[in-house]
């Protein structure tokens, strides 16, 4: 089964967000609501917020003119009898829900799978009333959908496996990051997150402190941009309302809104006033304990009960909330003994708050979490090793790469294996090193530290490349830097539409060291190494395709299958012969002009074609690091008279030069201001 036409039921402000995402991303969408003025209207709030994107310069005008021609407004429930997908987003209404299902149930075609976008009620509740409970799911889009990269796939319990498999295909086709749990009461983030805001308005009900305090204290204790009662502002204090509601009804007195929130929805019917009081540092840390308490213990609660593991609360927080840190990972911050410290305090205001074993048993280790951060996988003889850090990118550390190594090697120890897909979560395939980790390592004057990382690194994908079973890396997305060098140590890279390829090092003050210089230009030769690298450029799915970098370019919904076929019938050796490059690249870039273009300048004599390339990339090159530019083009000639073995040698044997210099640091930390560096050539 493949999606493909999507139909919305409910277009106000969340459900016209949902349709204008998905067909943003490639898919043809039909929407209803009440009647067809309705869907008109809501087809018409896309139209304006595609708009919107144009005038922000988010989007062309010939891509937001091509995906609002995808949008299709229908009459009826029944213009969405074709569709391979059906997502409600109505009211919170149990009865007008079901109803809606039932009429869904007996209008759509056999086969297609119906959503609801609730996050108050059950999943199964819903399914109950059809006649296929198989092909009912949730999908919890967060706001605003256009935007929020977090989508949470519930499967009910009688969901079948290949349906919320297909979601989370779904879900990665239209660039969200897929968080499969349980059918439970707020599934994952709302569980935490809304006893965290009614939590919030119980500490101005008790007089702890004024809203403004509130709002400072939740700030600063949880890296977040907007406080508690500013999120309720946007997001609207009457949802915030219903929701602690419906946990309450299902959960218990500790999850029941307080009569302070009551108040406000019920009699004053109006937003928080965000102003009313002077800040008062005093409050904070009283603040901040109460609310890392109800924290700590919704989220044990939610590993408890097998909602869903500890790393997805974690990866909830960060993409679907934005925290900068998730529970678990502030329970680390804190300490594992003090959050349970803070949970067994909360029972002095709650007294029916569960202690949950989660926080129990990891404060009587008296350790931190750990995560896992690569999964594995097996079907069919192919182990699929994932990695599931979406929320900096799948960005690569020292924790990772030593994960990376355990994990394949224990899936060569898979009997009857045939095969290994590696593949990453979220919006990248995995885009590079952790960046903070070299600034830290070179501000505490330890070189020996990245020199270690990297040759770990170099040695898992010396492993991944002497595998001997076929291993395919798995491209979604962006592969950048790092990511780049991994798909490249695999025996052949299988891409989806949006794949990406782009080596930014020199950008930044360093040079490519997990095998950059030496793999890339075995593999689509010295002349267009070059070129990506010094320019730092990126390569698209089908350019990737042309140069000889990947295999074949799939729809993302068919990558899985692609990459399983290609194992089985064998991959080409890609070292066999370097991919010719276009005339025009080769003439510009070779091994007569590196030094030429290294000096800003385009060789003399060279075709019109020749001169046409490089007027583009001179450019780009001035931006870039000399003294990083000037080691790249020696590590690339030396692919061309060492052996692979030797180049890899060599890139380990100068990282304390690269890294041992000033623009190394500049650049690397020009990562996080986002500014320009400026070069000392030192």
């Amino acid at each position: 089964m493949a999606t493909k036409t999507v139909g919305i039921v409910g277009v106000g402000n969340m459900g016209a967000g949902i349709a204008q995402k998905i067909a943003m991303e490639g898919f043809a969408v039909r929407v209803a609501d009440m009647n067809g003025e309705r869907a008109r209207a809501g087809r018409q709030t896309i139209s304006d917020s595609l708009d919107e994107a144009v005038a922000r310069r988010v989007l062309s005008e010939v891509e937001a003119k091509a995906a609002l021609e995808r949008v299709t407004a229908v009459e009826s429930l029944e213009g969405l009898a074709e569709c391979d997908l059906v997502i409600e987003v109505i009211f919170e209404n149990l009865l007008v829900k079901k109803e809606l299902f039932r009429n869904l149930d007996s209008i759509c075609k056999p086969g297609c799978v119906l959503a609801t976008n609730t996050s108050s009620f059950y999943v199964h509740e819903l399914a109950s009333v059809t006649r296929r409970p198989g092909e009912v799911v949730g999908l919890h889009y967060f706001f605003h959908p256009a935007k929020n990269r977090l989508l949470e796939v519930i499967p009910g319990p009688l969901t079948r496996p290949e349906v919320t498999a297909e979601m989370v295909r779904f879900a990665e086709a239209h660039s969200k990051t897929a968080l499969v749990c349980k059918d439970a009461p707020g599934f994952v983030v709302n569980r935490f997150f809304v006893p965290w805001l009614n939590e919030s308005v119980r500490l101005l009900e008790e007089g702890v402190a004024n809203i403004p305090t509130i709002e400072a204290a939740a700030k600063q204790a949880f890296g977040i941009g907007m406080g508690p009662f500013l999120l309720m502002n946007v997001t609207g204090v009457p949802i915030s309302l219903h929701a602690a509601s419906t946990l309450g009804t299902e959960l218990g007195p500790f999850y029941e809104p307080c009569e302070r929130l009551r108040h406000q929805v019920e009699d004053l019917k109006a937003d928080w006033t965000l102003d009313d009081g002077e800040l008062d540092p005093s409050a904070f840390q009283a603040v901040a304990d109460r609310l890392l308490g109800v924290t700590f213990a919704v989220a044990g609660a939610i590993v408890d009960e097998g909602v869903c593991s500890l790393e997805d609360v974690d990866r909830g927080a960060r993409i679907g909330l934005r925290w900068s840190q998730g529970p678990f990972e502030l329970a680390n911050r804190e300490g594992v003994e003090r959050a349970l410290a803070l949970v067994h305090a909360l029972e002095a205001v709650h007294p029916d708050l569960s202690i949950p074993d989660t926080i129990t048993g990891q404060a009587g280790r008296g350790e931190p979490f750990a995560f896992s951060r690569v999964d594995l996988g097996v079907k069919d003889g192919i182990a699929r090793l994932t990695i599931n850090r979406p929320e900096v990118m799948n960005a690569l550390d020292p924790e990772l790469v030593g994960q990376m190594k355990d994990r394949f090697e224990e899936a060569q120890r898979l009997p009857g294996l045939k095969g290994i897909v590696l593949a990453g979560t979220g919006k990248a395939f995995v885009a590079g090193a952790d960046v903070s980790f070299f600034v830290r390592r070179i501000e505490a004057d330890d070189i020996p530290s990245i020199v270690e990382f990297t040759t770990g690194g170099q040695e898992l994908l010396r492993a991944i490349e002497q595998s001997p079973v076929p291993v395919v890396a798995r491209v979604h997305g962006l592969a950048l830097g790092g990511g780049v060098e991994l798909a490249l140590a695999c025996h052949g890279i299988v891409c989806g539409p949006k794949a990406a390829f782009a080596l930014p090092e020199t950008g930044i003050g360093i040079y490519p060291g997990l095998g950059g210089t030496q793999r890339l230009p075995r593999i689509v030769g010295r002349p267009m190494a070059r070129r990506l690298i010094f320019t730092g450029r990126p390569l698209s799915a089908h350019a990737a395709v042309s140069a000889g970098l990947a295999l074949e370019v799939v729809p993302v919904q068919d990558l899985d299958d692609a990459c399983a076929q290609w194992i089985e019938q064998g991959l080409p050796d890609r070292y066999a012969r370097a991919a010719p490059a276009e005339p025009a690249i080769a003439e510009a870039y070779d091994d007569g002009s590196v030094q030429t273009i290294l000096a800003g300048e385009a060789p003399r004599g060279l075709s019109d074609a020749a001169q046409a390339v490089l007027s583009k990339d001179l450019r780009a090159i001035g931006r870039k690091a000399p003294i990083a530019l000037r080691l790249s083009a020696e590590l690339l000639d030396a692919s061309g008279r060492t052996s692979l073995t030797d180049g890899l040698g060599e890139e380990i044997a100068r990282l304390p030069e690269i890294f041992g210099t000033q623009d190394a640091l500049t650049g690397l930390r020009s990562v996080a201001t986002r500014e320009r560096p400026s070069w000392q050539g030192s």
